[in-house]
């Protein structure tokens, strides 16, 4: 099953939207306002499927905060976490990332109705808070029609997944490939995370791009 798919970037700041990542600047706009906003830090846009669970939530939570997406002081790139840097993470809930293509129509019956994806993703959030700085943490308006600005640098998107049901084997790469083997099963989802990098370069923020999995 796919949890949700999280895009994040890396960088300085960003204008307006969020998916899992590394960034420079991200902004989440509503109504013609600003909502949201970050500065450095990881870029998160959350797909929630039906079958996400407690277990799915907690093994992003822990993914999001302690992926090495950073250079270290030296500059040594995939050295540092968004916690050892001490940036910002935006995170957004977006159900389209749980779509697949009926033809060429995007289907979203995987993804979790609003009412128990909004609880879930409260939860996702509080946990985020509770094992990083709070005030390090924020979101945009759940629900809600948004203009999403991220600013991304590289550009870097990364892509995480929590262990496929049946996949607890001691063996790595046993692990590894019944993953690879769920992963093609659009009929069960599971959890999954995008990482997006984001900055400031060129002074020119970029539109998120989606692409879900076919």
């Amino acid at each position: 099953k796919e949890f949700g798919r999280i895009w994040g970037q890396r960088g300085g700041k960003t204008a307006g939207g969020t998916r899992l990542g590394l960034g420079i600047r991200t902004k989440l706009g509503f109504g013609g306002e600003q909502i949201s906003a970050i500065g450095r830090g990881i870029c998160v846009l959350l797909g929630i499927s039906l079958e996400d669970t407690q277990k799915e939530l907690e093994h992003m939570v822990r993914k999001i905060l302690n992926l090495r997406v950073f250079e270290d002081e030296s500059g040594k790139h995939w050295s540092k976490s968004v916690m050892d840097k001490q940036y910002e993470v935006l995170c957004v809930s977006q159900f389209t990332l749980q779509c697949v293509l009926k033809g060429n129509k995007p289907d979203f019956h995987l993804a979790m109705p609003a009412e128990q994806a909004e609880s879930f993703y409260k939860g996702f959030l509080e946990q985020l808070r509770k094992a990083y700085r709070p005030e390090l943490i924020k979101d945009g308006k759940f629900g809600a029609y948004m203009q999403v600005h991220i600013q991304n640098d590289g550009p870097v998107t990364i892509e995480l997944e929590s262990p496929a049901p049946g996949a607890a084997a001691s063996d790595p790469k046993q692990q590894s490939n019944l993953r690879n083997q769920h992963s093609h099963c659009l009929a069960a989802p599971r959890p999954m995370t995008r990482i997006l990098r984001g900055g400031v370069r060129g002074g020119s923020g970029l539109q998120p791009r989606l692409e879900p999995r076919v």
